[in-house]
């Protein structure tokens, strides 16, 4: 996915400026699986206006800066469209903590714990902020077509990150049980 593609869907729910992108529909609904920083949206907003895919009206203010309120153009809406209707490669996994897990033999059951316990309260604290997200389940029949798809969005990052603490238990646990490492594994 790109970042002009979850804009031109931020858009299509209503018109906003650079600023709400950011800090209302990044940081407040689409930031569990897709981010992006201030400098990102506005260059993208200019290619994106550049390419026609929208337009921006500027509402002059007293005392403040002015505002660019974007909105998107039928270019801006067939490109959504095309971009909805086709098929996404699986997503690509970087994950730092694997990498350490993964070559941490010669760490001690300790410090392998230690990484383990702060993945852990990570986790746990981003289930909790999901669960805080005041979109109703998906039984709750005030629920309209959209708010039921960005639910099944957010019940998905609450399974990924049941999964990954139920996970990281099961690695203390084994790790807790494991043998130290002796001399020669201990040295990197």
């Amino acid at each position: 996915m790109s970042l002009h593609h979850a804009i031109l869907g931020i858009l299509s729910v209503m018109p906003m400026t650079g600023y709400e992108l950011k800090t209302q529909a990044f940081d407040q609904s689409v930031a569990h699986f897709w981010q992006a920083d201030q400098s990102q949206i506005y260059r993208t907003l200019g290619k994106m206006e550049e390419d026609g895919w929208l337009t921006y009206e500027l509402e002059v203010q007293d005392g403040r800066p002015n505002r660019k309120v974007y909105h998107l153009t039928d270019a801006g809406r067939a490109e959504l469209a095309r971009w909805l209707r086709t098929p996404q490669p699986l997503p690509v996994n970087r994950e730092a903590f694997l990498i350490q897990l993964f070559f941490g033999a010669s760490l001690t059951n300790e410090e392998l714990l230690e990484l383990v316990a702060g993945q852990r309260t990570g986790h746990a604290a981003r289930l909790a902020g999901y669960e805080q997200i005041p979109i109703p389940p998906l039984e709750d029949p005030s629920l309209d077509r959209m708010r039921t798809l960005w639910r099944l969005t957010l019940d998905l990052g609450i399974a990924i990150e049941h999964a990954r603490l139920a996970w990281l238990d099961q690695c203390a646990a084994v790790i807790a049980n494991l043998p130290e490492a002796d001399e020669q594994e201990s040295r990197p």
